[in-house]
């Protein structure tokens, strides 16, 4: 069963948004690394942490969640023949491999796959 993991809000002005959320809600903010910021909303593992990016030009806003699956290709294959689109195909990260879709309503979503250490 996927898991949301995470949230991921796009934005073309992403320093705006850190300063709303840190102001509003009290969410710690890291520095960041490329364009994206990790948010930390609780200081427990009771809530759900995400982070605030720069959105590409062809994706530049809104709000996405990250769902965690066992296989992402095996996910991205099943979400495609049940009618998604990918946006950004499989990306490799030190730690996870992350891709992003859009359903067949138009929501966007991340799938993250954790990568074995071996």
């Amino acid at each position: 069963m996927g898991k949301v993991v995470g949230f991921e809000l796009s934005s073309q002005d992403p320093q705006k948004a850190i300063e709303f959320y840190s102001s509003v809600f009290g969410w710690e903010i890291a520095e960041p690394q490329w364009d994206y910021w990790a948010v930390a909303t609780t200081s427990d593992d009771t809530g759900i942490n995400g982070g605030i990016g720069k959105g590409p030009n062809d994706h530049p806003h809104g709000t996405r969640i990250q769902i965690e699956v066992d296989s992402i290709d095996d996910a991205m294959e099943k979400a495609v023949n049940n009618g998604a689109l990918i946006v950004r195909d499989k990306m490799e990260f030190d730690s996870f491999y992350l891709a992003y879709l859009v359903d067949p309503v138009g929501l966007g979503f991340g799938l993250i796959q954790k990568r074995n250490e071996d």
